[in-house]
């Protein structure tokens, strides 16, 4: 992959506080506290922009077949689609190796970031979902390592800058996210809230284009699901890969069915 050089950082800060009670990456005692830098602040918000060249927009996570069997035919009925894959399925799991990629980059380990790497892809349930974790996923690193490279010296910044020029082999999306948000100083806390509202809000975007639905509507789904978010973020910065697992069958059977649909909008 190309490099560029690095990037500056501005040091000043923010307190951000939340309402989780998890004791999982910066959660402590009732409260979710963390100092998050400009910086740190503007690059999440970046990497995780409908901006970022990752392609995110193609991709419906199955819903698109799930609107076209009926499942999903207005906001009412998608919330709770929504929220099972955000608490039982791919959102959850997702988040989980989001974190444990942030700490194995955070402690510069090569080898355990390689393996959450082979782990990502393994885990998906169909030929869709691969392509969705690991097209995005690439294309993701691969705008990292062309534009985005730290330019200070830490252990994730050297280890996002070893491994980013060293292959173009396939990444899971979760794991070069959490990479990234490592090499660039990203707590896990607020990387975790941005993955998981970043996910939701493309499938509410698939949603608009499918069932339809109106720009109000897709206000007051995301607005439903907001305490839904914390609630995993605060499961999965608590959840170890033992606890990875995802229980949303009908989702996973809809990214299958999608392959042969007659008639697509989206590539999953």
């Amino acid at each position: 992959m190309a490099t560029s050089m690095g990037i500056p950082t501005i040091t000043n800060t923010i307190t951000i506080t939340g309402t989780g009670t998890g004791t999982g990456m910066g959660m402590t005692g009732t409260a979710m506290t963390e100092s998050l830098s400009l910086s740190a602040l503007y690059r999440l918000q970046t990497f995780l922009s409908p901006a970022f060249p990752v392609g995110a927009f193609t991709y419906s996570h199955g819903l698109e077949q799930a609107v076209d069997r009926g499942d999903v035919t207005s906001a009412a009925e998608l919330i709770p689609w929504l929220e099972d894959v955000l608490r039982f399925g791919a959102g959850r799991s997702d988040a989980i190796l989001l974190k444990e990629s942030l700490r194995a980059a955070s402690g510069g380990d090569a080898e355990a970031l390689a393996e959450l790497r082979a782990l990502g892809l393994a885990l998906q349930p169909s030929k869709e979902r691969h392509l969705e974790t690991s097209a995005q996923g690439t294309a993701f690193a691969g705008a990292i390592a062309r534009s985005w490279l730290p330019g200070r010296s830490t252990r994730a910044a050297d280890l996002c800058r070893e491994i980013l020029a060293a292959d173009d082999d396939p990444w899971p999306y979760p794991v070069a996210v959490g990479l990234a948000c490592a090499a660039h100083d990203i707590p896990g806390d607020a990387a975790l809230i941005a993955w998981l509202h970043a996910f939701s809000a493309n499938i509410v975007s698939a949603a608009m284009r499918t069932v339809p639905l109106g720009q109000t509507e897709s206000q007051t789904v995301l607005a439903r699901i907001e305490p839904v978010i914390f609630d995993v973020a605060e499961e999965a910065a608590a959840s170890g890969l033992d606890d990875l697992g995802t229980s949303t069958f009908l989702a996973d059977i809809a990214s299958m069915a999608h392959e042969t649909q007659y008639s697509r909008l989206f590539r999953s």
